[in-house]
């Protein structure tokens, strides 16, 4: 596998990654506007670490500090097409989980139900479903919560 290197997010990569979430399943689905993303990628509230194989943007991750009860949440999660399947979500997922784990002792994320693939990472790296939104975003389907304890 080829070296992941993260790092904070400049400014153009926060646009960067606002474009590869728009374009991207699954916030296609979700209907999920690039000026949206923009907003939120470039909120200084949001924390973006960036993903890289040698020095290009590959992948990111978005999350606010104090997202859920006071606790770290998991926004989005972005690995730009030609980088999947290479274990760089996996890589930015415990990246933010380091980040936190010494302020916070848990961590938060939802996922869709449609998306089969990031559930199955989730549970892999040691999360728990706590709630579900049933027709959250899109009647039929539920936006899952996940939580993890980090210490």
């Amino acid at each position: 596998m080829e070296r992941i290197t993260i790092t904070d997010a400049t400014e153009s990569e926060k646009e960067w990654t606002a474009n590869q979430i728009a374009a991207s399943e699954p916030w296609l689905t979700l209907g999920t506007t690039l000026e949206n993303c923009l907003w939120f990628c470039k909120n200084p509230e949001y924390m973006i670490f960036i993903a890289h194989i040698d020095e290009k943007p590959c992948g990111a991750v978005v999350i606010h500090p104090r997202g859920l009860a006071s606790s770290p949440y998991l926004k989005s999660i972005v690995v730009a097409e030609p980088y999947r399947n290479k274990g760089i979500g996996r890589e930015l997922v415990k990246h933010g989980e380091d980040h936190f784990r010494t302020a916070s002792k848990h961590f938060f994320l939802c996922v869709s139900s449609f998306n089969k693939k990031a559930r199955a990472l989730y549970k892999q790296l040691g999360y728990r479903k706590v709630g579900e939104f049933k027709d959250y975003v899109i009647e039929g389907e539920s936006e899952i919560l996940l939580h993890k304890r980090l210490r």
